[in-house]
């Protein structure tokens, strides 16, 4: 340790409840941040595996332009057989092809304008929440029954219950007339009321029989393993993919957009409060060091007249504020990591965010994420922020004069 560090630490401790008490709301914050941060991060997680694994999937392979026009003719060639070899070129289990169609859906009282999705009973269930969220009956269990599965909303719209027919009225691939009558087997419950209200599955088998279809599909649907490997594994499939066939691969972000600028909304919001903290900290280590500073005029006005230059001394100056800020950096971040990793085992519950939670398909209970990243991100921009805040007492010093600063008191 060289002279300036030891006079730094020196003078770090000449008052100590005043360094404490600057470390003391450096920790606060930076504690504060981490377990906010952490929260905040979790909760994208969950929103968008939630959200994806309900229905959409982190990949889909379509046709190009079927994502944006969604015409019944925008298929996948093959798409069983395209589906089976991503399976054993990715060795994943949780891929499968669904179709979709606009139909008139009727039952003996009413009728409404509802997408009804060909899947397939075997894989769906991997790749979709749905199944699993059916409340009533259940799930198709063969590719060709002609068997419907609605939403609780719809079930109620339509006055339907278990067993009754449903009428589907509709136009096929070869833009034919298409209709048939399914029986209602299952309704879900997925605490969303758009999706609840607005879609129904039948099988596969089923779908392409009334829709004309030929084998092909409009979707092959890829759920991966978390969304760290969706670029790597988007990259695989468009290799994959066979040449000249007019097929794309879109990721979870196009397919959602509205969710990650919901996310960006959030974090922009978040961030803003963030930033007034970051603010509020560094105005009090500013206020800290510029006491310092005038407090030791007559001091520094000596060494000055020695031959120290000014550059010396504001260096001196943020070292010692470097110091406290490191300080506070890492007990922020054990204080804030070991709150956080509490949560993370009993979970965080927002009050009055039940609904909010329903609209996004997510549960009432958050669990916070704890990384390097949401460790040490508030943490570093008050140690950068703090830093910054002590330019000013540090520059001051190259404004004074020798002579001057002797004289004062």
């Amino acid at each position: 340790m060289n002279i300036t560090s030891r006079l730094a630490w020196r003078n770090v401790w000449r008052h100590p409840r005043r360094t404490w008490l600057t470390i003391g709301a450096m920790v606060f914050s930076n504690a504060l941040l981490v377990f906010m941060i952490s929260i905040q991060f979790g909760m994208y997680e969950l929103m968008i595996d939630n959200t994806l694994k309900a229905f959409t999937g982190h990949l889909q392979v379509q046709a190009v332009g079927y994502k944006d026009d969604l015409k019944i003719r925008q298929v996948v060639p093959d798409a069983r057989s395209v589906a089976e070899r991503l399976r054993s070129e990715l060795e994943l289990e949780t891929i499968t092809v669904r179709s979709s169609a606009f139909v008139l859906l009727s039952s003996e009282d009413r009728s409404y304008g509802v997408q009804v999705f060909g899947v397939d009973p075997e894989y769906e269930p991997r790749v979709s929440s749905i199944p699993g969220l059916v409340r009533e009956g259940h799930y198709p269990t063969g590719r060709d029954a002609q068997e419907i599965v609605i939403g609780k909303v719809l079930a109620r719209n339509l006055r339907v219950g278990l067993g009754d027919e449903l009428t589907l009225l509709g136009s096929g691939r070869d833009g034919s007339f298409a209709a048939a009558v399914a029986e209602v087997a299952g309704i879900f419950d997925s605490g969303v009321t758009d999706m609840d209200r607005s879609i129904a599955e039948i099988p596969v088998g089923f779908f392409d029989d009334v829709f004309y279809m030929e084998g092909a599909s409009h979707a092959v649907v890829i759920v991966t393993p978390d969304l760290a490997s969706v670029p790597g594994i988007k990259s695989r499939v468009e290799a994959s993919l066979p040449i000249n066939e007019g097929l794309v691969v879109h990721d979870w972000d196009a397919l959602q957009p509205g969710l990650k600028q919901a996310i960006q909304a959030d974090i922009s919001s978040a961030f803003f409060m963030y930033g007034i903290l970051v603010i509020l900290v560094a105005f009090s280590v500013m206020n800290t060091q510029l006491m310092s500073v005038l407090e030791r005029t007559h001091e520094f006005g000596i060494v000055m007249s020695l031959g120290v230059t000014p550059g010396r001394l504001g260096t001196l100056v943020i070292l010692e504020t470097g110091m406290m800020a490191l300080a506070g950096l890492l007990l922020g971040a054990l204080a804030g990591g070991l709150v956080t990793l509490w949560f993370t085992y009993n979970g965080f519950s927002y009050p009055g965010m039940d609904q909010m939670a329903a609209n996004f398909n997510l549960p009432s209970r958050f669990y916070p994420q704890v990384t390097v990243l949401t460790l040490f991100l508030g943490p570093a921009v008050v140690f950068v922020g703090s830093i910054l805040s002590s330019l000013y007492p540090a520059l001051r010093l190259h404004w004074l004069q020798p002579v001057a600063a002797m004289r004062a008191v």
